[in-house]
């Protein structure tokens, strides 16, 4: 593994090998992440539509009560709820990205104090449909600016990304 390159992610670290992408979570944030989302993202997803049938719920009987300006409040968060459902339903969380697989992968600056950078790397999965992962990298609060610079390098050096 002398050809190994490696980076910090929000919830542990990125190993860049000759022939795939190794995620590894670590540490309190790694370990609550494996126990909610696991390896899929279907358990969030699902968790996210019952939120959503409960907040259009809400929002009839908001209605009906004569109390429009909750039922808007709750019928803008659910149709933003099933926004992001319909946006992530091709994402993926597998832990290993085989690089003869990666279709495109990009680099996304953060925006200070509102987004983390990540990266998107779409790649084709073992069925043979094309997924998403995002690798979000550090926030401000772990040395964010640092971390970054350090994965862009890496990415460039092993030829996944180009800027």
């Amino acid at each position: 593994m002398e050809d190994e390159k490696k980076f910090k992610t929000k919830t542990g670290y990125c190993h860049v090998l000759p022939d795939k992408i190794v995620l590894t979570r670590d540490g309190i944030i790694g370990n609550i992440s494996q126990t909610v989302n696991g390896n899929g993202i279907f358990r969030i997803l699902l968790i996210y539509s019952a939120i959503s049938i409960f907040l259009l719920y809400k929002t009839y009987s908001s209605f009906i009560k004569g109390q429009n300006l909750f039922a808007l409040f709750f019928v803008v968060i659910a149709f933003y709820l099933i926004y992001s459902i319909i946006k992530s339903i091709n994402n993926s969380a597998t832990p290993i990205i085989h690089r003869d697989k990666i279709k495109e992968a990009k680099f996304i600056k953060a925006i200070p104090r509102v987004t983390r950078s990540r990266f998107e790397i779409l790649f084709e999965d073992e069925k043979g449909k094309i997924k998403k992962r995002i690798i979000m990298l550090p926030g401000s609060l772990n040395d964010g600016e640092n971390e970054t610079e350090k994965a862009v390098e890496i990415m460039k050096s092993k030829k996944i990304i180009t800027l």
